[in-house]
């Protein structure tokens, strides 16, 4: 499976400005990838009370994504502001290319940057199946949470991070992503964003795809906007899983 991770500067609370930089970016990539990975909150930034930018499934974004699915041939994934049942969510979502689309809301809410404040925690993962991988997708700070990431009994075989981390905290990123693949065996991408945000928070990006050992496939300049493209396989994942199987002796738990 071909998967692109889309690096790039969001502008603040400009749904329409941002909708139509994705709209090019995605047309370049017709044809060369099955799999689109966008930052987290994508057409806003991390607008946490800013509610008017809410939006339900119905909404011009999730539409719009779903045009470009079909019309492209390619799947799409990544996370926008939800408005469900008078709730607000950090809603990650994964548009297939015959328009059917699966969300997941984010589950661990960013309480220093007062997002539990005006956003729903979510209860459930976004596990999807794909081009021969299962895929679990979640969001930024839910990657300081290793037990909601858990692979018991190798359910997904790529895991998705999409993100607003920071400068100041992103060597953070670089180690825990690597943790993830370590642990769970399974391939991770994590895309986050670049540039100055309307509260003066600087990003870095440092967007990557690692293997199921934690090895790199894709990495970016720092600073850089930019899209790149690598492929996966399932066979190598699998065959390492066999000859080192970890997971067989892995913690039972429960969340609650």
């Amino acid at each position: 499976m071909r998967i692109s991770l889309i690096q790039d500067t969001i502008v603040w609370a400009d749904k329409a400005a941002n909708l139509k930089k994705t709209g090019e970016q995605l047309a370049l990539l017709a044809g060369q990838t099955d799999l689109v990975v966008l930052p987290e909150m994508f057409t806003t930034g991390f607008c946490v009370d800013d509610l008017h930018l809410a939006e339900t499934l119905e909404g011009k974004t999730m539409q719009t994504l779903r045009k470009w699915a079909v019309k492209y041939k390619l799947a799409i994934t990544g996370s926008f502001i939800a408005s469900e049942n008078k709730r607000i969510y950090n809603r990650a979502f994964f548009v297939f290319p015959s328009g059917e689309i699966e969300t997941a809301d984010k589950r661990h809410l960013f309480s220093m940057g007062g997002e539990h404040k005006h956003f729903s925690a979510g209860d459930h993962r976004l596990l999807v199946n794909y081009k021969g991988f299962n895929i679990c997708v979640l969001i930024c700070y839910d990657i300081r949470f290793p037990v909601w990431a858990r692979n018991v009994t190798n359910e997904y075989d790529l895991l998705i991070y999409v993100a607003n981390f920071p400068q100041n905290r992103i060597s953070n990123w670089d180690i825990l992503l690597k943790a993830r693949a370590i642990e769970n065996q399974a391939y991770v991408c994590g895309v986050n964003r670049t540039g100055t945000d309307g509260l003066g928070i600087e990003y870095n990006g440092h967007s990557v795809l690692l293997d199921y050992k934690g090895g790199t496939l894709l990495d970016f300049p720092e600073n850089k906007t930019e899209i790149l493209t690598a492929e996966i396989m399932f066979e190598p994942m699998e065959h390492n899983r066999k000859r080192f199987p970890v997971w067989l002796d892995a913690d039972e738990f429960e969340i609650k």
